[in-house]
């Protein structure tokens, strides 16, 4: 078991992003989430240095590679987790990568989706399912 922390409240797809729903936008079920890369994946690349996200607008298709994550050790694609349309990007990433480091559940985080019908949640991973596909 790893002592890297995975929260309960997130889902988690086996290319190690996190999802994390942000707010409903109505009852049509959209839903707006926050999307970023797990303490597993940070820990594995190492001292990030640079990030490339995707456009704000951009329709990305569920799996898609959307951005890249440049670390001391290696260049990561960034896949998205879910289809949907771009609607916020970190901007702080831009002077400060090594959030993605320190807080990459909070501060970390990367872009904002939003994803057409909140049930596509429920096809992600769970905490516990997501640390056993890391054993």
């Amino acid at each position: 078991m790893s002592e890297l922390e995975y929260p309960d409240d997130l889902r988690y797809t086996a290319d190690h992003e996190w999802v994390r729903p942000a707010a409903d936008t109505g009852a049509s079920g959209e839903v707006v989430v926050r999307v970023g890369i797990t303490a597993y994946a940070q820990d594995a690349l190492g001292d990030v240095v640079y990030v490339s996200l995707p456009e704000v607008g951009a329709q990305l298709t569920e799996g898609q590679s959307c951005g890249e994550v440049e670390s001391t050790k290696s260049v990561s694609d960034i896949f998205s987790p879910l289809s949907g349309e771009v609607r916020a990007v970190n901007v702080a990433l831009e002077a400060n990568p090594e959030l993605i480091n320190s807080d990459p559940y909070g501060d970390g985080w990367m872009f904002e989706l939003l994803v057409a019908d909140r049930a596509d949640l429920e096809g992600l991973l769970d905490s516990k399912a997501y640390e056993v596909e890391l054993d």
